[in-house]
């Protein structure tokens, strides 16, 4: 009876850390793991003539893409820049900048 005692307050004890672990992978885990699925999709499905924003707030159409880096023309002087693709923190679209 003694032994069936303290068993079931080891499981009782154990609890609240389970339940922490199961709420910390559903709200903070989870969701970033989908977050960085969506950017690595993004990044390969660049192409030519893309308009995209740099992680450094940098704009740009994508002239080339290679394998691990892109070369952007950049207004007003139409700059031609390479950065690599990682660089890159979202595509826009006509849309969104009127």
């Amino acid at each position: 009876m003694i032994l069936q005692i303290a068993q079931g307050s080891s499981l009782v004890t154990m609890l609240p850390i389970v339940l922490m672990i199961a709420v910390f992978y559903f709200l903070l885990i989870l969701p970033n793991q989908r977050k960085q699925k969506k950017w690595q999709q993004m990044l390969g499905d660049l192409k030519a003539g893309d308009r995209v924003t740099t992680s450094g707030g940098i704009k740009g159409v994508i002239l080339s893409v290679k394998d691990d880096s892109l070369i952007l023309r950049v207004a007003p002087d139409n700059l031609k820049l390479e950065f690599a693709k990682s660089a890159i923190a979202s595509v826009t679209t006509g849309e969104e900048e009127k």
